[in-house]
């Protein structure tokens, strides 16, 4: 019996014909090299590299220069070479100096068991390196007698307060991240709320949750009306400034002032012989300087807000804190570059102290003039 194919020929053509378009799709997308696109469409599709094991709630750094801009020109002094010259009249300190001792030494007495660093459950670094940044400048005036107690800071308050009273807005939206501009205006117009009750809530232990609403809601939550922002404005920040380099962030650290550093710069997850970690890929993120080593390979101590056992590798010294490494000064200057760091300071300015960080047990004094304010009463 004869057979009939030709039913079957508009089918073979169909075929043939989208078999050819998403040939010409695939090869036409093949050879869109990176000549073929416009420069900004490479930078802005690109998705930054980050550590494979790193989820993604571990960064939460949202640059914005345009307000950083802004709030640098409500300063009166916007660098900290401006608001603190006193700190850069003398040649360059080559001491090595460790102002975690003093966060050691205010948690033990507190509370009778040694301090260990946190882990930040959502995209809420920046508050982790401020508060970083103000528990340990704290624990340096409790330790001169220049504050009548010592305790931690609340991250959800400085997480809220950066993303809503900071900025202007009634709400922070539900998305994670902050800029570092953001953190230091929260600080310096309103200030510091601690991990203590409260009267309408609990701030003892850190909770992400907390800080995913406050997020959206500002400092105190939804139904707070204000209250947590008056406690805060008990406890201010009383003077923030710009860090820019290497030789300003080790002149504020050799006087008592960490400072909490935003950048883009990402790092290996083992720390080498002399514990530091070398910079590799991008973390849109924020951490703090807590501490300066000078002699053949200068470097800053970056304290992470990953927990005590993200990185592993030898220490330097062997009581540097855990979730810490060593940064070199170069990698340090591309860090500061992104010109959204500050050194923050409980004083009315940045005295200069020179601090003797070996015991952490005594200052030089620096005159009957000089301003001395306590960030805390």
């Amino acid at each position: 019996m004869r057979t009939n194919h030709l039913p079957y020929r508009p089918l073979a053509i169909l075929l043939s014909v989208l078999f050819g378009v998403v040939a010409l799709s695939w090869l036409t997308t093949y050879h869109n090299t990176p000549d073929d696109t416009p420069l900004v469409e490479q930078i802005t599709d690109r998705q930054p590299f980050k550590a494979a094991d790193v989820p993604e709630e571990h960064f939460g750094y949202q640059p914005n220069p345009q307000a950083t801009r802004k709030f640098l020109a409500q300063l009166p002094r916007a660098n900290l070479r401006e608001a603190a010259p006193q700190l850069f009249q003398a040649d360059p300190p080559q001491d090595d100096i460790f102002l975690y001792r003093a966060l050691y030494d205010a948690h033990l007495k507190k509370y009778g068991v040694p301090w260990q660093v946190g882990r930040q459950g959502i995209g809420d670094c920046v508050s982790f390196g401020f508060a970083h940044g103000a528990d340990i400048h704290l624990a340096v005036m409790w330790s001169l007698g220049d504050s009548a107690d010592w305790k931690p800071t609340a991250t959800e308050s400085i997480y809220g307060g950066s993303r809503v009273e900071a900025r202007g807005v009634s709400r922070g939206g539900w998305s994670d991240g902050s800029y570092g501009s953001a953190a230091a205006k929260w600080l310096r117009e309103y200030g510091l709320v601690f991990r203590q009750p409260y009267e309408t809530v609990d701030l003892s232990r850190y909770s992400a949750q907390r800080a995913k609403d406050w997020g959206n809601y500002g400092n105190g939550g939804q139904d707070d009306n204000g209250r947590l922002d008056a406690e805060a404005r008990k406890h201010p920040v009383r003077t923030v400034a710009l860090v820019r380099n290497f030789a300003e962030a080790s002149a504020a650290i050799h006087s008592g002032y960490p400072v909490p550093v935003c950048s883009m710069v990402g790092f290996r997850m083992q720390r080498d012989a002399d514990g530091f970690a070398q910079p590799q890929g991008t973390w849109p993120h924020c951490m703090c300087f807590i501490a300066a080593r000078h002699g053949k390979r200068p470097g800053l101590l970056c304290l992470n807000s990953w927990g005590p056992n993200w990185i592993t590798g030898p220490k330097y010294p062997s009581d540097m804190p855990d979730g810490s490494f060593w940064v070199d000064q170069r990698t340090v200057d591309r860090m500061l570059a992104q010109n959204d760091s500050f050194a923050v300071s409980g004083y009315d300015g940045f005295p200069f102290r020179k601090l003797d960080h070996a015991k952490w047990v005594q200052a030089m004094p620096v005159g009957d003039n000089e301003p001395n304010y306590a960030l805390a009463p």
